[in-house]
């Protein structure tokens, strides 16, 4: 596949500092590692390191085009005409090379997000759930359906490991292409704040953007400088959506109301007749040995009794979202329903089979609110004592340290406190920041920096009809230390293998 850069340039603001428009382009790239003869190379300055370092790097490896951002002071436009005569290079200017290179995905691969069903879910909490409802549905529906998002991306069924919530947007481009070529009808895509506010899905048109809830959240030096600046960040989904789907419930419900209903259509849910799309009479049930929530719905699509096989009202919240969309899609109930009664969610309320009657759940949970809203679930289920582990991670928001130690000392009945990702942060002074928390409550709670050694201690410790939330890391597959050493670490299997040791000791 190559294409003339003129042609990828058709109504697009540039500026051409040197070469020619009539070279062919036969792939985009955003790494320089990865430029091979051909390339279009548009240089992105991120919060690591910044693209422009490696413009010449790119024309030596036989890049066709560089692409720079208009507000980039590297070099002067003497330098890089001097610094790369010696290549066959074209250098063009734009405003902005991350909205940029959306732009100039969207036209080389030909617009994929046009031929497929696009929905876009953002919130605090929520997202990947969710996402997974609602793929769900639509694959029952015979759709071929495709996912973006924090536990894996899926293809027509292939699953494709994830490295963010929202890809950057060369990558959304390439997955919606291979999606359209594979003749996908439909993409459920998680959107993240940051993918919104550094245009990672600049210029997708959602057929349906959801808004689950909002949480103070990712506020730190690489995430939002503040509360406000994360709300908006999220509140741009609507900005290019036909419908909008909001949680009415959420304390900021009001404000996201009076700003996507200037952009589109919008429907709300909830668990009050206020909503379009209501569940009432709520009932903690069991139905071919799955745990999960029953409830009446009400909306303007369907009307009966809905099952979901997740536990808690925070579900019940994100089944209403996938059901509203499943409505908006013109979707049969029924299919909605045997979706809903089987989903399944990798790291979200996942169970640990064992034969030690004790409930074992691996769950994402990793700040306050989701701390909380997965304890107050499991309660309902519990015959014994709740034990939660968990740990915060390194770089991250402090703030969220003490309100999760809070929160765990308030709903859990022993908390283990352990390591999650410390990155470049000593494990001791993240888990003595959780316990400052811990300290406004009459909690109990032990110390573990070891997270097997945790969970394995949680597991001795637990008796039959004791509930485990294993919390924080849920799907993840990898333990993050200094400098970026990982290593692999699977909150899921780590507790199987000390189920194991143990049964065989029985």
């Amino acid at each position: 596949m190559a294409m003339l850069l003129s042609t990828i340039l058709n109504g697009v603001d540039y500026r051409l500092i040197k070469g020619k428009l009539g070279v062919r382009v036969a792939s985009i790239e955003n790494d320089s590692r990865k430029v091979t003869s051909g390339s279009l190379f548009v240089a992105i300055k991120g919060q690591q390191s910044d693209g422009h370092d490696y413009i010449f790097r790119a024309c030596e490896q036989g890049a066709s085009c560089v692409v720079v951002d208009r507000t980039m002071n590297r070099f002067t436009d003497e330098e890089l005409i001097e610094n790369s005569k010696d290549y066959e290079t074209t250098i063009i200017e734009m405003a902005d090379t991350r909205v940029a290179v959306a732009i100039i995905c969207a036209q080389f691969y030909g617009h994929p997000e046009d031929r497929l069903d696009l929905v876009g879910v953002t919130g605090t909490k929520g997202k990947t759930t969710t996402t997974f409802m609602i793929n769900e549905i639509l694959s029952r529906d015979n759709n071929k359906t495709g996912l973006i998002g924090t536990v894996c991306n899926i293809v027509n069924g292939e699953k494709h490991k994830s490295a963010r919530t929202t890809p950057e947007s060369l990558d959304i481009y390439r997955l919606l292409n291979d999606m359209a070529v594979k003749k996908t009808d439909s993409c459920v895509m998680e959107v993240s704040s940051h993918g919104l506010k550094f245009n990672r899905v600049h210029g997708l048109r959602f057929d349906v953007g959801c808004f689950t809830n909002f949480f103070e959240d990712h506020i730190g030096p690489n995430d939002h400088p503040d509360l406000d600046d994360y709300f908006q960040s999220k509140l741009r989904l609507f900005d290019n959506s036909r419908i909008a789907v909001i949680n009415s419930d959420c304390a900021e419900a009001d404000r996201v109301f009076e700003y996507a209903s200037k952009k589109c259509t919008v429907y709300t849910y909830g668990l009050s007749s206020r909503s379009d799309c209501y569940a009432e009479d709520i009932r903690v049930s069991v139905r071919n040995g799955k745990v999960g929530s029953e409830f009446k719905l009400i909306s303007p699509w369907y009307e009966g009794e809905v099952f979901v096989s997740l536990p808690g009202e925070f579900n019940v919240y994100n089944a209403l979202c996938a059901i509203c969309t499943a409505g908006v899609l013109k979707i049969d109930f029924d299919v909605v329903r045997e979706a809903l009664s089987e989903v399944f969610v990798p790291g979200r309320m996942q169970p640990v089979p064992n034969k030690l009657g004790v409930s074992i759940l691996v769950d994402y949970a990793h700040n306050a609110g989701s701390l909380q809203s997965a304890l107050e679930s499991i309660r309902p289920y519990c015959e014994g004592k709740i034990i939660s582990v968990f740990g915060c991670g390194g770089n991250r928001s402090k703030v969220r340290r003490p309100e999760m130690g809070e929160v765990s000392g308030r709903y859990s009945d022993l908390t283990i406190i352990t390591s999650d990702n410390p990155r470049d942060e000593k494990p001791d002074d993240i888990i003595n920041d959780i316990v400052e928390g811990m300290k406004k409550t009459e909690g109990k709670f032990e110390i573990e920096p070891d997270r097997r050694q945790a969970i394995k201690k949680a597991v001795k410790l637990a008796h039959p009809g004791d509930t485990i939330l294993i919390a924080g890391k849920g799907h993840e597959d990898y333990q993050e230390f200094e400098n970026g050493h990982k290593i692999y670490f699977e909150d899921a299997v780590v507790a199987s293998e000390v189920i194991t040791e143990m049964e065989e000791n029985l």
